[in-house]
C-alpha cells in the first residue's frame, strides 16, 4: 500500500513537471526564437536521459525490456519526424495566445489520439470516451475561437492544435514500439527530434540564443520531458498505465495554475466556459479510465520499469 501511494505521487510529479513547461517556455522566449527553443527542449531531454541510461548501465541496473530493431525503424523514424514538428508547433502556438489557453488545448491531443487509433489502426473506443472526446472538442472551440467571433481560430490555437495532431499520430507509432525499452525510445526522441529542431529553426533563419537561455532551454526540457518521463514510468511500475493516465489527466489544469502564478494571466470570460467543459471531460476520461480497470482487474506490478509512455512524458 505505501508503495502504491508513492506511486501515485511520481505520477503526480510527473503531471506538475511538465505542466510548469508551457509557461516557463513563454518566459525564455523573451530570449529564444519557438523552433530554436523546441529543439533544445528535447536535446535537454535526450541528453539527460542518455546520461541517467550510462549511470544505470555503470551501476549493473539497465533495463530488461527488449531493445528497438530493424522492424520499428518505420514507426521510430515516424516518431521522430513528427516529434520535429509538434514542438515547433506548439511553441507558436505559446507565443501567440495565452499559456492558460495552451495548457488546455494541449488536451485536444486525446481527441487526435481517439481518432487516429480508430480510423488508421482499426481500434475501438468506449462510449464514454466518444462522450470526452466530443466535450474536449467543443472546449477546444471555445477555447480557440477569437473574441466575438464564431468558428474563427485565432492563429496561436490552430498551432497548438496542429501540434496535437501530430503529437496524436506520433502516440499511435510509438504505441507499435511500446514493448521496447521506454528509456532508449525517449532518448532517441530527445536527440534526434531535438536536432532536427534546431536544424528546422536554422532553416527558418533563427539564431542560436546566448548561453544562458539555450542552457536553460535544455534543463527545463531534461526536468519537464525527460523527469517527466521517468517518474511516469516510476508511476506505471505499482498503477498500471490507465491509472497512471488517470492521475496524469491533472497536468492541463497545474499548467493554467501555473500560468496564473507565474505569468499573471487573467483570460477573459470564455477561457473559464471552456475550462468548465474541458474538466468535465477530463472527469469522464478518469471515469472510463477506472471503468475499465476494474473491468479488467487491477494490474500487478510490471515485470521490468518500463511502459508505454510518449516523449512529452504523457500517456499513449
Amino acid at each position: 500500500m505505501e508503495k502504491k501511494r508513492t506511486a501515485v505521487l511520481f505520477a503526480i510529479l510527473a503531471a506538475t513537471l511538465y505542466a510548469v513547461h508551457v509557461p516557463l517556455s513563454k518566459i525564455l522566449m523573451q530570449g529564444i526564437s519557438p523552433a530554436m527553443l523546441a529543439g533544445f527542449l528535447y536535446l535537454g531531454a535526450g541528453t539527460g536521459m542518455g546520461g541517467m541510461m550510462l549511470v544505470r548501465k555503470l551501476c549493473g541496473k539497465g533495463g530488461s525490456a527488449p531493445s528497438l530493431g530493424k522492424r520499428d525503424l518505420p514507426y521510430t523514424v515516424a516518431m521522430v519526424v513528427l516529434d520535429i514538428a509538434a514542438p515547433i508547433l506548439l511553441l507558436f502556438g505559446v507565443a501567440n495566445t495565452t499559456a492558460a489557453n495552451v495548457s488546455l488545448l494541449n488536451n485536444f491531443e486525446i481527441v487526435a489520439t481517439a481518432g487516429i487509433a480508430v480510423a488508421v489502426f482499426r481500434e475501438k473506443i468506449s462510449g464514454r470516451l466518444w462522450c470526452a472526446v466530443f466535450l474536449v472538442v467543443t472546449a477546444s472551440m471555445i477555447l480557440g475561437t477569437e473574441a466575438g467571433e464564431v468558428l474563427v481560430f485565432n492563429r496561436g490555437s490552430l498551432c497548438v492544435i496542429g501540434a496535437c495532431l501530430c503529437w496524436g499520430l506520433e502516440n499511435n507509432c510509438t504505441r507499435r514500439i511500446s514493448d521496447k525499452d521506454p528509456e532508449q525510445i525517449v532518448w532517441i526522441k530527445g536527440i534526434f527530434s531535438g536536432m532536427g529542431g534546431i536544424a528546422v529553426a536554422g532553416l527558418l533563419g533563427e539564431k542560436l540564443p546566448a548561453a544562458t537561455f539555450l542552457l536553460s532551454a535544455m534543463l527545463l526540457g531534461f526536468v519537464a520531458y525527460g523527469l517527466s518521463i521517468r517518474f511516469y514510468i516510476m508511476a506505471q511500475y505499482w498503477l498500471g498505465a490507465a491509472k497512471t493516465s488517470a492521475f496524469y489527466s491533472l497536468a492541463p489544469f497545474l499548467g493554467v495554475g501555473f500560468s496564473f502564478v507565474i505569468l499573471r494571466e487573467r483570460p477573459e470570460i470564455r477561457f473559464y466556459i471552456g475550462l468548465a467543459v474541458m474538466a468535465v471531460a477530463t472527469a469522464v476520461m478518469i471515469w472510463d479510465t477506472m471503468a475499465s480497470v476494474e473491468e479488467k482487474g487491477a494490474p500487478e506490478p510490471a515485470g521490468q520499469e518500463g511502459v508505454a509512455a510518449d516523449g512529452k512524458g504523457e500517456p499513449l
